[in-house]
């Protein structure tokens, strides 16, 4: 599989199917792979990435800090997310694209409008990440992290990765840089040896940093609000895709549309039409004359 090489960072990437092309930020939280559009939750189950092929390019990665894309330690804002992906879009050669977020991967596809409006045809936010307990539950995350750190050290997150190889989604206690240190070696020697204090500050500020709000992270309000770009909201309903967090975006974004309709109702026969419908209106209406 290729990998590209953004911002000094490796980035592990596929590109599916035919078309305008579709930039897709993997569901999965802290370990977001291309993988994960096909195996998880929802996902699995309306199975975008058997239907939207066939009209679009889609274009599925590993996020950085997940699966076999590289990592650095450094306070890792939504920026850095809209960096990742506009990077791969200009090593693809590709000017503008439609933006599709599952669950946490909403976050950067917010982030990347408000950044770049100009290359972005259209926005799709599978269930959002949001509400009060999705903030709790990932600051307990980090906080878990921090405690394992005080108790073990750097090079005991490196020894637990070495012998569970868990995510930070699932291993709490390895952090969010767990996938990069089971899978470079270097990485986790440099690693291992980093000021502690330093690195438990940076982590305290970047968790504060990306999970600041009860609503939907990836952007301010004023600047959602002044977006022109076609956006599908679909809400998820559960403590991680608060369907509050849907209805908070359907009410920042000035053009946004809302799929009313419960999880149980979202299958392959409704989700891939409904997606195909949007972006095909979203295309003709951005379409220059």
């Amino acid at each position: 599989m290729p990998t590209a090489l953004v911002d000094g960072i490796k980035t592990r990437y596929e590109v599916i199917g035919d078309g305008p092309p579709l930039l897709m930020y993997a569901p999965a939280g802290f370990d977001a792979t291309l993988e994960k559009w096909r195996t998880q939750g929802v996902y699995a189950r309306i199975k975008l990435l058997d239907h939207l092929p066939g009209k679009y390019t889609c274009i599925v990665f590993d996020r950085r800090e997940c699966g076999q894309s590289g990592g650095r330690v450094e306070r890792v804002t939504w920026a850095h997310y809209v960096d990742q992906g506009r990077g791969l879009l200009d090593h693809l050669k590709i000017a503008r694209a439609h933006l599709l977020g599952g669950c946490m991967g909403c976050c950067p596809v917010l982030a990347f409008g408000v950044a770049h409006p100009e290359r972005v045809m259209s926005m799709i936010l599978y269930w959002p990440v949001g509400g009060a307990k999705y903030r709790v539950s990932t600051h307990q995350r980090f906080a878990d992290h921090l405690a394992f750190i005080a108790q073990h050290g750097l090079a005991g997150v490196v020894a637990l990765v070495a012998q569970e190889g868990k995510p930070f989604n699932v291993e709490p206690r390895g952090g969010p840089w767990a996938s990069v240190i089971k899978s470079d070696r270097a990485f986790a020697e440099a690693y291992a040896k980093l000021d502690v204090e330093e690195y438990k500050k940076l982590v305290t500020d970047m968790c504060d940093g990306l999970f600041d709000r009860d609503t939907s992270p990836g952007a301010e309000p004023e600047d959602l609000l002044r977006l022109d770009i076609p956006a599908l909201v679909v809400p998820g309903r559960d403590a991680s895709h608060a369907t509050s967090a849907a209805r908070y975006l359907e009410e920042c974004l000035p053009k946004a549309e809302y799929w009313d309709a419960l999880p149980d109702s979202q299958t392959e026969e409704t989700a891939p039409a409904l997606l195909l419908d949007f972006l095909e209106r979203s295309s003709a209406a951005r379409r220059p004359l």
